[in-house]
């Protein structure tokens, strides 16, 4: 075993696997020594919280489903999340903890000193053991025992509470895969609340913590839209709704019957905002689809409340018809006390370590004076929303993350004192663009524009595939700078050519005959697994004919991506579909779930992490099992030449070495197209340096590092293995081979004296 003690110097900064490389000599370096104090533990108020629950059927459903129907009011009432709010947070109230904690700025190293690599669940695609829920199931000690070896943190389940709508007495199904949040409950297809509780006492018992999520932005239509549609109380508040007069109906579309509402078309949409109804074209349109969805307006059909009046109502929707938007600015602040309460139910009582803020980019609208679309995006609202519910869930002990896609500005921005983390939209089109056509300009392009404006890479979750699609969309490029000049491929080009181009290259590589299996997702991106990403860059065209040596080189560049995203400050995240290299669902497979043009369902195939239910052909949500290049992490974990025994390698690296809570500082020039180098400075050790070394190419290349941040004369440890990797040159460089789809991880220890 290397001397490290003679290599490394004792002020190397260490990270959270002190085991990784079993460093067993007398006077060894303690690499694990902490230099951010971890995040106190989430304030738990006295006693169980106690929320509304539901009542039996038979206790409060007698008479029509209206709005004259007192008892229907009423169990509306007990069925939502306000309602709920106001006894949870009641909860919180005079206690003394709640001012024990900082809040007023988020403090992204200390958020990764809790958990920097985090397994990211979906519910509906996780093949559980038969008759046990998905929260059981991820209670599951030996679960947490294999995420231990691997180095996986911190599970985020994803949304695992009610969601959908209410039609009359019936739920409705969720229209976006649970992101339609409709109570504060735990939905019974996932498991109990007792479930969530175990979870969480599991994972802790394996120094893990449990991330959940909360939606600022909207919630479904369920009792709380209800409510709100009848005029009942504040409700209305709660969200961007207006009651049209009946005199002014006859500029709304009508409602097919079966249908709650409809899609405003261009014109609609336009009519009622001179008439000074809504603020009219926001500055996209997202899913947009036509004739389905061509503005982010709808109008209800008419509604009769239990004041006898009837209504009907213009809503605000930025995604989903079914997903109604939340007024952060109304006089009752119905929608701000909806989502706080919601938020320390999940913290409070079940017991979460942290929060994913979904859609919370798109919280305030304003109609603007001059000609154009409403402004909608980069909102101050939106920050001073987000500082609020980032405030809230730091004063009680918690951290949250962003998943925010917009301009890099705009993220950098709204996590000034709002979240903690945001997610890497900036980068995650740029390393997909690199596989698929072997050349990293544009990924290094990425990651300078961050660090010139100013947004640190330690405050980013850095992540392999979620259940969103391989976002293209490039919003900084397309929107806020796209008549902005930059230098790409030895040519001067404007933001939006250069972003269409990249989506070009993308779409022209990653779908269509290069690759069938992949499908255009609306204007946003490319639903695809990671594996089929890469299978698509690889140009494997025939998902049925892959052979084992095929399955090798896929997995090779798959860890390729993985380093990339965990050899660099911030939280590394990966799915279960990367676990297993799962491929997607063929099309044809679940036809019902795609006619809507929502093709993300095919990269959410059902999966079975331990081998749990081997002849299950689907979850138990009905989600199909798609096939799996890799198979079962505790099979996997006895291959040393698997996935996930090369990938434990990586992120025992990552936190022995202190990579997480680096500061990323140079992304230097390279001398062959296909290499990245990334320089992270050690900022409790002066002239301390990580270097993180790839090449995005399949084949081997040798080039030469050159960097102002190095100082000639340092030395080189390669941190794989603890070897002597030679010194930095008077040209302030050193030398490299790399295999294809190689990459190296280096130690650089500034000149005595």
């Amino acid at each position: 075993m290397t001397d490290f003690d003679e290599v490394v110097p004792e002020s190397v900064p260490g990270g959270d696997h002190p085991e990784a490389l079993e460093v067993e000599e007398p006077g060894a370096p303690n690499f694990a020594d902490v230099f951010f104090p971890a995040r106190p533990k989430a304030l738990r108020p006295r006693g169980r919280l106690r929320h509304q629950g539901a009542p039996s059927a038979a206790q409060v459903r007698s008479g029509e489903p209206i709005g004259s129907n007192p008892v229907y009011v009423e169990w509306l009432r007990g069925q939502s999340m306000l309602q709920d709010a106001k006894t949870i947070a009641g909860q919180f109230s005079g206690i003394g903890a709640m001012w024990q904690n900082p809040y007023a700025q988020p403090d992204p190293r200390a958020a990764v000193q809790t958990a920097s690599v985090w397994f990211t669940a979906y519910p509906i695609s996780m093949i559980t053991r038969p008759g046990r829920s998905f929260l059981a199931s991820l209670a599951d000690p030996r679960l947490w025992q294999t995420f231990q070896r691997i180095g996986i943190q911190a599970l985020h389940t994803g949304p695992v509470k009610r969601a959908g709508g209410l039609s009359g007495w019936n739920p409705t199904p969720s229209v976006d895969g649970h992101f339609d949040r409709v109570a504060t409950h735990i939905d019974d297809l996932f498991g109990s609340e007792e479930d969530y509780r175990e979870m969480c006492r599991v994972a802790a018992e394996h120094e893990g913590t449990v991330l959940d999520d909360i939606v600022p932005g909207h919630t479904g239509k369920g009792a709380d839209f209800r409510l709100a549609e009848l005029g009942v109380d504040d409700y209305p508040g709660i969200y961007h709704m207006v009651a049209i007069p009946p005199d002014e109906w006859h500029l709304l579309p009508d409602v097919p019957e079966g249908r709650d509402s409809v899609n405003l078309d261009e014109a609609a949409e336009e009519s009622l905002a001179e008439a000074g109804h809504i603020v009219g074209e926001l500055q996209r349109v997202i899913f947009h689809v036509p004739g389905l969805k061509d503005t982010n307006w709808s109008a209800t059909a008419p509604v009769t409340g239990p004041d006898g009046v009837t209504r009907r109502w213009v809503y605000l929707h930025y995604f989903k018809e079914g997903q109604p938007s939340i007024n952060w600015l109304d006089p009752t602040f119905a929608g701000m006390r909806l989502v706080i309460g919601d938020a320390l139910h999940s913290l409070g009582d079940l017991g979460s370590g942290g929060l994913r803020l979904d859609a919370n980019g798109f919280l305030g609208v304003e109609r603007t004076l001059d000609i154009g679309p409403a402004w909608s995006e980069g909102h101050p609202l939106s920050q001073a929303a987000n500082q609020l519910i980032g405030s809230m869930v730091r004063k009680v002990g918690g951290f949250t993350f962003q998943e925010l896609n917009l301009s890099i500005e705009d993220i950098r921005d709204t996590a000034v004192g709002g979240a903690d983390l945001s997610y890497d939209f900036v980068n995650r089109p740029a390393y997909h663009h690199a596989l698929a056509t072997g050349d990293t300009e544009f990924l290094r392009l990425t990651l300078r524009e961050a660090m010139e404006l100013g947004v640190d890479s330690a405050g980013l979750v850095h992540a392999l595939q979620n259940h969103d699609e391989l976002t293209y969309e490039l919003v900084h490029f397309a929107s806020r700078h796209r008549d902005d000049e930059f230098t790409f491929r030895g040519e001067t080009t404007k933001g939006e050519d250069l972003a269409e181009t990249i989506r070009q290259e993308l779409t022209d590589a990653l779908t269509g005959d290069a690759a069938p299996y992949n499908l255009v997702f609306t204007t946003n991106g490319i639903a695809s697994t990671t594996a089929s990403v890469v299978t698509a860059a690889l140009g494997l065209r025939d998902l049925d004919a892959l052979t084992e040596a095929d399955i090798e080189r896929v997995r090779r560049a798959h860890l390729l991506l993985a380093m990339f995203n965990a050899l660099q400050p911030g939280v590394f995240a990966l799915s279960g579909w990367d676990l297993v290299g799962a491929l997607p669902i063929p099309a044809q497979e679940i036809e019902p779930l795609l006619r809507e043009g929502d093709t993300r369902w095919i990269h959410r195939p059902a999966y079975d992490l331990l081998d749990v239910a081997p002849a299950a052909t689907a979850s138990s949500s009905g989600i199909p099992r798609s096939r799996v290049l890799y198979g079962p992490l505790d099979a996997q974990l006895e291959d040393p030449g698997s996935f996930a025994s090369r990938l434990r390698d990586v992120l025992h690296l990552r936190g022995y070495f202190g990579v997480a809570t680096t500061r990323q500082v140079d992304v230097p020039d390279v001398a062959h197209p296909s290499m990245l180098v990334m320089v992270h400075e050690y900022e409790q050790v002066p002239g301390q340096l990580q270097l993180t070394v790839l090449n995005f190419g399949e084949e081997p290349v040798v080039g030469t590092v050159i960097s102002e941040a190095l100082e000639p004369g340092s030395r080189l440890m390669d941190m794989g293995d603890g070897s002597d990797f030679g010194e930095v040159d008077q040209l302030r460089g050193f030398s490299v081979e790399l295999d294809g789809f190689g990459g190296l991880a280096l130690l650089v220890t500034p000149p005595r004296g």
